[in-house]
């Protein structure tokens, strides 16, 4: 039990854990789903819903505003997205960024395609957009794309404005109107791959981070990467900081590279499921030649997010580095 939050106030406390978000939505799924709910009781549904925001697993088939609504949801899709296709990193296919969508939008259905496409062109840097990236170089771009989204807005504003001979010292956080120059702006791969002063980019950044409201790479990390190069690109600072193991670590959803398709948990879970399929009357070979094979049952209805049960999504993938991408 963290001791920390009897330093807080009330409403710190309840903003720092978004308590009153998980219980407004919780309210407003029992009430959608007032009659599917209330045969197992209103006390249960409470429990069963706060558990699974403690587990992490309260993130799926949900909306994409719910889902980055936090960063313990962002981190909590993160992980749920690479347990279940890490097979594919194992088996060492090199997948095209709509591939990498199609997979993300089996857990979450609206998820911009865009987010994807930013995360495959920090992959890919000088290659086209629909080359083959490894499973482990996509999943740590695209970590940085999503668990950062609004820190990389604000910092493509700034390089931009260092392109263009802006006042270095002057930070602009994007409003809601030029947020919807920023994709075209990230697509402009001559402008975004043009370098500029490191030093002077990591000052502007280490002052955004000071006012910034949303979540940010600890400005040490951020001061590392710049300090190892005279001139960096956006795409540029974007690949070092998903190369990042401390930035990574920070945001706690993913291993080390090195144990990055290592699960032992799933690979029990898994074991034991297979080792039932070899021992079920259904798989005997004199079962099957008499043709009274027992038909499979029919999976009940699928329930709202509460009574589903976990994902085991297991794709087939490749331990292979995108040939393209920097190591």
């Amino acid at each position: 039990m963290n001791s920390d939050r009897f330093a807080l106030s009330v409403d710190d406390y309840l903003a720092e854990t978004n308590v009153l978000l998980y219980l407004n939505d919780a309210v407003t799924q029992l009430l959608e789903h007032k009659e599917e709910y209330t045969q197992f009781g209103v006390v249960r549904y409470f429990a069963e819903y706060f558990n699974s925001v403690k587990n992490g697993n309260h993130v799926i088939f949900r909306e994409f505003n719910y889902v980055k609504a936090t960063q313990h949801n962002r981190a909590s899709f993160i992980r749920i997205f690479w347990r279940c296709f890490r097979q594919i990193g194992k088996n060492g296919d090199l997948l095209a960024a709509m591939e990498y969508s199609s997979l993300l939008q089996l857990l979450c259905p609206d998820l911009p395609t865009e987010m994807v496409q930013n995360a495959a062109r920090t992959v890919l840097f000088d290659d086209a957009v629909d080359s083959l990236m490894s499973f482990s170089d996509f999943l740590y771009s695209f970590q940085i794309q999503f668990f950062f989204e609004e820190f990389l807005e604000s910092v493509l504003v700034i390089y931009q404005d260092l392109l263009s001979g802006k006042n270095p010292n002057t930070v602009i956080v994007p409003t809601s109107s030029s947020v919807e120059q920023l994709n075209s702006i990230a697509e402009d791969e001559s402008e975004a791959h043009e370098a500029v002063d490191s030093a002077v980019f990591a000052e502007c950044i280490e002052a955004l981070c000071e006012r910034f409201k949303h979540s940010h790479p600890s400005p040490a990390a951020v001061r590392e990467i710049l300090d190892n190069t005279q001139r960096i690109s956006y795409y540029g600072f974007l690949l070092a900081l998903a190369k990042s193991e401390i930035i990574s670590q920070d945001i706690g959803a993913l291993p080390n590279k090195s144990e990055l398709l290592v699960d032992p948990e799933m690979d029990q879970e898994l074991e034991r499921l297979i080792a039932q399929i070899s021992v079920s009357p259904t798989s005997n070979s004199s079962g099957s030649a008499t043709g009274l094979k027992e038909p499979p049952k029919k999976a009940s209805p699928r329930k709202s997010l509460h009574h589903r049960k976990r994902i085991e999504m297991e794709s087939d993938g490749s331990t292979e580095e995108t040939d393209s991408s920097e190591n």
